[in-house]
């Protein structure tokens, strides 16, 4: 539902005199400093009939009006075509897409970004209503920060058996990554749960009352500073790869998030960190074929990865 601005006009007390309009709106309004100083640099605040910026001082007695925008609602989907999503495979079940990084997958509290869900709204894709509003038809994950292949489903049918088949892990989910340093055998399972990190938020970490978390990985390129790997997820936890590697000692180049060395990042160019899902292959939903679906790597990833080789 649209809610419309909200417009407030007060005397300024005398409790206030001489204070900052930005302090004087906060105190006023209960609104956090940043949302007030904000507003004043919106053009949004007058005092006694004149536009104020957010550091010029209150007098007492002057009129204060405050014009206050309703924040969106940051579950709302608004549709926006994206730039760089391509379109793999378009069915009448399913739609297999190519994310580019600085993407989320639909929308959270606290991302303002370009979504998924919104490029396909925009562009005219009838999703699966399944799932919450937000994330109808979404049966996986990617991060923001991480690229790649996934699927999305547009029939009823498809949402039901899809999430199914990721629940029960029938779906083969491929990454590749590039992480510092060789890991230890060169191949191997990592085992270890995961939950969410006690001190910092939006952040995971091994733990043992975590969730079970399995990943398998093997070296595909072993490099002077370092590894490429081939990655494929047993379980799907959030930063499930990023987490395992970092615990490992071997994070993802450019996971400055999981203690990656920000010197070889830029040496690499990379403001991101190197992990892509290459491949996606699972029972199709309608016809119950196997079936694989397949992404390069972008640009950022394949330059990054050449200046390793190149470093040998």
């Amino acid at each position: 539902m649209t809610q419309h601005a909200e417009h407030r006009t007060v005397l300024v007390p005398d409790g206030l005199a001489g204070e900052r309009v930005d302090t004087a709106i906060a105190r006023m309004f209960g609104l956090s400093r940043t949302r007030a100083a904000d507003l004043a640099s919106e053009g949004q605040v007058q005092l006694d009939g004149s536009v104020v910026g957010k550091s010029d001082r209150v007098t007492p007695g002057a009129m204060l009006d405050v014009t206050i925008p309703a924040v969106a609602d940051p579950l709302e989907v608004v549709p926006e075509v994206v730039e760089g999503i391509g379109i793999i495979h378009d069915d009448e079940s399913i739609v297999v897409i190519d994310k580019p990084v600085g993407v989320a997958v639909h929308p959270s509290p606290g991302w303002s970004g370009p979504t998924v869900v919104g490029h396909l709204a925009a562009a005219g894709f009838r999703i699966s209503t399944s799932g919450a509003s937000e994330r109808q038809g979404i049966v996986q994950r990617l991060d923001v920060g991480t690229s790649g292949v996934m699927v999305i489903c547009k029939s009823e049918q498809a949402y039901s058996v899809l999430k199914n088949a990721f629940r029960h892990r029938t779906v083969d989910k491929t990454y590749h990554a590039l992480v510092q340093g060789h890991p230890d055998p060169l191949e191997g399972t990592i085992d270890a749960p995961i939950g969410r990190h006690p001190k910092h938020d939006h952040k995971f970490a091994v733990m043992a009352d975590g969730r079970h978390s399995v990943t398998h990985y093997e070296t595909l390129e072993a490099h002077r500073f370092a590894s490429l790997l081939e990655v494929h997820l047993e379980t799907g936890r959030t930063h499930q790869i990023r987490v395992h590697m970092a615990a490992l000692k071997h994070p993802c180049v450019g996971d400055f998030h999981y203690g990656a060395d920000p010197v070889l990042a830029r040496r690499v160019g990379l403001e991101r960190q190197w992990l892509h899902a290459v491949r996606l292959g699972f029972e199709h939903p309608a016809s119950g074929e196997y079936v694989e679906y397949e992404s390069p790597y972008p640009d950022d990833l394949a330059h990054a990865l050449e200046v390793i080789r190149d470093a040998d």
